[in-house]
């Protein structure tokens, strides 16, 4: 487990199932078009089983006196060898929205990601208009790499995003 002055980050077990059902259910409308987490137990177990390959890692922050869930991070695509690179994803959930808590989130994911994992480079893919998403990355030193249209497809729709990404020497 890794901490920060506000939140503890550590892998998601099946122990967190009914927590994450709930958290991701309330936070539906807020998620809108930027990402659709599972909101069903079958949705988890795919998730879940994705997060046990050794190529992805899913990581629960929680709120370090409530210890409700903050959000969700993902480390997907984990390569090795002469790329040692991995796809950040993550989001945060209603409840904790504005208070900075998914930004300390992701910095102890991408610590996670440069000490414990020993990778170099971390990439993040955003919609254009996620602004707070893209304010987010900025704030920790990720930087803006390029464009890909229709890149990802959410909810059956191709969505344009902006590339940012952090190498692990420029933390």
């Amino acid at each position: 487990m890794m901490e920060m002055s506000d939140v503890k980050l550590a892998r998601v077990t099946r122990a967190d199932i009914d927590e994450l059902l709930h958290a991701n259910r309330e936070s539906r409308d807020y998620h809108g078009r930027w990402v659709q987490p599972f909101i069903t137990a079958s949705g988890f177990e795919e998730w879940y089983s994705a997060q046990t390959t050794g190529a992805s890692v899913g990581l629960v922050a929680r709120d370090r006196e409530s210890d409700q869930i903050v959000g969700v991070t993902n480390l997907s695509q984990i390569f090795y060898k002469g790329f040692q690179n991995a796809y950040l994803s993550y989001w945060g959930m209603v409840s904790f929205a504005g208070t900075g808590r998914m930004s300390q989130a992701v910095e102890l994911t991408t610590r996670y990601a440069f000490e414990e994992l020993g990778l170099h480079r971390l990439e993040a893919n955003i919609q254009p208009e996620n602004v707070r998403s893209i304010a987010l990355v900025k704030r920790l030193g990720f930087r803006k790499e390029g464009f890909s249209p229709k890149y990802l497809q959410i909810a059956g729709v191709w969505c344009d995003h902006e590339r940012w990404a952090l190498l692990a020497d420029e933390r």
